[in-house]
């Protein structure tokens, strides 16, 4: 189903959820759901609550919750007739109570945005994050696309601090659309970004982006950061203004903070 579909916020909010698989790769409870509303059927993802592992470094509220809080800055930083980086995204109910819903994204093998390859078969126009050795100690090199879509899912990153953007957390649809998933872990009041989408490190923002951001600086203030209170710490809301404020005095692609790992483990 298109994201951009009018029928869909209506359909994740209030259509009959039946759970018919689950992601057993995921370290949190994630399962796979046939969701209709009146006629009209999609796929989706379900985390519930319940099935979420405490984490020590992210004791404050739930995994939805900042789930649910990312899809609302990345609908603040949509532009005008495209859709959201992140997939359409609700709280609700469940069979197994609270949780977050959103749209599945079918994905095309045909459109990888981060791979890992050799030197010498780097795409063109491909960025490298790093290089390595791969299993049998041969040069590996960890690259990406270099494309707007993926540069704005990059500014999305820094913006709510996302800690988990693994390779396997971009996809790719049959049309090319680039959308990120799974940001449980995202806007920590402590720099904790971790990303493989470095490819852009020290350069400055496109026009167009920095005017996503100034944006997105308008909705806070619009609004916008009280709903995020019913989501996180005030501290969260008021480290993500703070991000928003950095990079608009200057607006460059950062650099890694130092402190810990630059890039998740597995990256994957």
């Amino acid at each position: 189903m298109d994201p951009l579909d009018p029928a869909v916020p209506g359909l994740l909010h209030a259509g009959r959820l039946e759970v018919t698989g689950r992601i057993v790769t995921a370290s949190n409870a994630t399962l796979y759901c046939d969701i209709e509303l009146d006629g009209v059927k999609a796929n989706c993802v379900y985390k519930p609550e319940r099935g979420e592992r405490p984490l020590w470094d992210f004791p404050d509220g739930t995994l939805a919750d900042r789930e649910y809080a990312s899809y609302l800055i990345a609908e603040a930083l949509s532009m005008d007739g495209t859709a959201p980086i992140i997939p359409p995204t609700v709280l609700r109910e469940g069979p197994f109570g609270p949780g977050m819903v959103q749209l599945w994204i079918d994905t095309s093998d045909e459109h990888d945005m981060v791979d890992v390859c050799a030197p010498n078969e780097v795409p063109d126009g491909w960025l490298t994050v790093l290089r390595a050795r791969d299993a049998v100690g041969d040069p590996a090199v960890l690259v990406h696309a270099d494309t707007p879509e993926l540069q704005r899912m990059a500014v999305l990153d820094v913006l709510i601090n996302n800690a988990d953007r693994k390779a396997g957390h971009v996809l790719t649809d049959a049309e090319g659309r680039v959308y990120g998933v799974d940001h449980g872990i995202c806007l920590h009041e402590e720099n904790k970004l971790r990303t493989v989408l470095w490819g852009w490190v020290g350069k400055r923002l496109p026009s167009e982006l920095r005017d996503m951001v100034c944006a997105l600086r308008k909705e806070l203030d619009a609004g916008l950061s009280s709903r995020l209170d019913d989501h996180l710490t005030t501290r969260e809301v008021r480290a993500l203004s703070e991000r928003v404020d950095a990079l608009i005095a200057r607006p460059r692609f950062p650099e890694p903070s130092g402190h810990g790992p630059a890039i998740p483990w597995p990256a994957f």
